[in-house]
Order: C-alpha cells, then structure tokens, then sequence
C-alpha cells in the first residue's frame, strides 16, 4: 500500500484542476501582454481568475498580486514594508516559516530593522499580552504571525491579532498558506494588510500563489522589468498556474464543509489509533485543541532507530514528514520544535491530512509503525 500523510508540504493536484490547466494549454498558448487576439483570450482568463480569487477572501480584484508562491509573497510582504512603508521595527515569533525568518533576521543583520520575538508556550501559542507589550514599547511595526503553523497545525487567533494591531496603527502581515482552502478568510474582517498563498497546498499547482496587498496601503514591486500584475510583478505571468490555484480554490470553498469535517474525523481518528497503541504518546502543539485540521505532529516514545524511523517508514510506503519540507536535507533539526522545548530523545513525526486520505490508511501506518518498535525490541 501507498500512503501519503504529508500534505502540508504539497497535495495531490485535483483531476478537475489538471483539466483546467491542460484546456488552456492546448488551446491558450497567447502571451497575455500581447494586443491581438490570442494575448487577449489569455489575459481576459487571467482576469476572471483574479476576481474569482478576490471573491474567496471578501477583496478587490487588485489587491492581488499573482506570485510564484507563498515564499515570494512573504519576501515581498516584507521587504515593501521596510522599503515603502517607512517601518524600522518588525515582530514576529520564533515558530515562523523560515520565509518570514530569514528575510526579517537579514534585514535585522543589516541594521534596516530592530527585530522582535514575541514569546510562545510550550504548545506553540503566542503570548498576546507580551505582543501587545512590543507594540507599546516600541515605534510602528510590521508584525507577521502566521495563521495555522505548518509543523504544529497551531491556530493563531488572527482577529484578535488584528484589532490588537489595529490599535497600534502596525502593519499586520500573516502567512495564510495552510489555511486558505481550508477555513474562510475575510480579509476585511481580519484587519490583516497582507496575507500569502500558495497554490499547491489545496490541490493547485505548484508555483503559483499570490499576495493580498490592501488597498489602504501603496507599496512598489521588488521584481522589476515588465508591466505585468499591473505593474507590481514584472516577468510574464504563469498563465496555467494561475488558473489552476483559481480553480482549485473554487473547489476548496465549494466543498469546504464536506470536506472539513473529514479530514477532521482523519486526524481524530489517528490521535486515537495512536494513543491505544502507543502509552504515553504526546502531541507537539496544541494538537487537541485549536488546531488545524489537517495537521497532526506525533511524539513517539524514544527509539535507539529515532534517525531512521522516517526512512523505515518511506520503505513501507508511508509518506511522512519529520518537520518542514522547505527544511529537509538541515540536520539542525526543526527550528519550530527546539523553540517550543520538545523532547529532543523522542522522534517527531508530522502527519497531514487531506480529502484523498482513508482511515484504511490509518490502520496500515499504525500496523507498521508498531511492527518497527516491536523489531527494536526484538533487537
């Protein structure tokens, strides 16, 4: 059997997304800045994408702008924020995307801004007070919190962030690129000015994703050399990944309930599964509290194998994730589970969940993994 667990790094493209995409391709083929008739069918389709995205999270059709991805959304939230918007200090936490932590800890490095930490717990959850205590004490900021942590599932509550930013004038940014799809976003209710994307982690293609600029703030582009995404993102567009992210949004949001609830019966089901056959099994994060639903992270009791226990698991055909996959081939372990103080003796495993994924499944991981422990204890 083969099972994939490990779609909070990339899912399974939709058969609906791939016969979008395959449609245009085939017969759409025009460069969308080009005047005659074939660049206009293509950037007419590129419109309506737009809108319909917009439509998804209560915006204006401008204020999205297409990128490769979550990556180059989060860069460009940043770096227009210290460029265009005057900001010299910027909060953030220590479980952040290293898309957010690296650009920000550069710029740190580079004396453009002073960089704050705000605390977490040791589930992963921000301390809201002492991110308050940061706003007041320090000149106008960029915050950028993440919505739902990609290694922990951890849920930020966004709107109470946002109205605590509200009050200190700061520019609210949030990587929204595990929940969009997932959980309706109405970026005017949020207070958020900017909030990132990215195709593939809904069912969508890879190297696609956008970013959500609001209207109330201007900023400039950081990739220069052309008109396109009205002047805020040079480079001719990815045609077929933007209307397969906009299709597969449409498929997210219109089966949003349905398909909520199961995935959530999934990961109930395993957190079941492996308390029953595990004792003593733990949850990194707030794995059975506010959490996202499609993100669980297992700690397994201690194992002389804790190294191998991915790989022994890849060769049953059992696609996991040990943390990030933006950080696979770093053994310096995950940077989100040494800030929370998770137990270093003890593996850490991501499971994440999607619409293709069966309890069948469950029960085959389970089986294997027991079958790998009870082969230690033989040894």
């Amino acid at each position: 059997m083969k099972v994939y667990f490990d779609s909070a790094a990339t899912t399974a493209m939709d058969p609906e997304v791939i016969e979008e995409m395959n449609l245009y391709m085939r017969e759409d083929y025009g460069n969308p800045s080009s005047t005659h008739s074939f660049g206009r069918r293509t950037r007419a389709a590129i419109d309506m994408a737009r809108k319909r995205v917009a439509s998804h999270v209560n915006a204006e059709p401008g204020e999205i702008i297409f990128t490769s991805g979550g990556t180059e959304a989060d860069n460009m939230a940043i770096l227009c924020s210290v460029n265009d918007l005057g900001i010299t200090h910027a909060i953030t936490s220590a479980i952040e995307h290293h898309a957010v932590l690296y650009p920000l800890e550069q710029l740190a490095e580079e004396g453009k801004i002073k960089l704050s930490i705000v605390d977490v717990d040791d589930l992963g959850r921000v301390d809201l007070d002492h991110l308050e205590k940061l706003l007041q004490d320090n000149e106008r900021s960029f915050v950028s919190l993440m919505h739902a942590n990609n290694e922990l599932g951890n849920l930020l509550p966004l709107k109470e962030v946002g109205e605590i930013c509200k009050s200190y004038d700061a520019i609210l940014h949030s990587d929204t690129v595990q929940t969009i799809a997932h959980y309706k976003l109405d970026v005017k209710d949020l207070g958020v000015h900017f909030i990132t994307c990215a195709g593939h982690k809904f069912h969508g293609p890879k190297g696609c994703g956008f970013l959500y600029v609001n209207n109330s703030i201007k900023v400039n582009p950081i990739i220069r050399g052309g008109s396109q995404e009205r002047s805020m993102r040079a480079g001719t567009e990815n045609v077929y990944g933007i209307l397969g992210l906009a299709k597969a949004l449409d498929i997210a949001y219109e089966n949003l309930e349905e398909h909520s609830d199961y995935i959530l019966g999934l990961k109930k089901y395993m957190i079941t599964r492996l308390k029953n056959e595990f004792p003593g099994v733990r949850f990194n994060g707030d794995a059975e509290g506010e959490s996202l639903y499609t993100v669980l992270n297992v700690c397994l009791p201690e194992t002389d194998k804790k190294e191998m226990l991915l790989f022994s698991l890849d060769i049953e055909g059992i696609a996991v994730s040990g943390g990030s996959a933006c950080s696979s081939g770093s053994d310096v372990g995950s940077h989100v589970l040494n800030a929370i103080g998770s137990d270093p003796n003890r593996p850490a495993v991501r499971f994440s969940f999607s619409k293709y994924n069966a309890k069948e499944e469950i029960d085959y991981t389970i089986k294997k993994l027991k079958a790998i422990y009870e082969m230690e204890a033989i040894v």
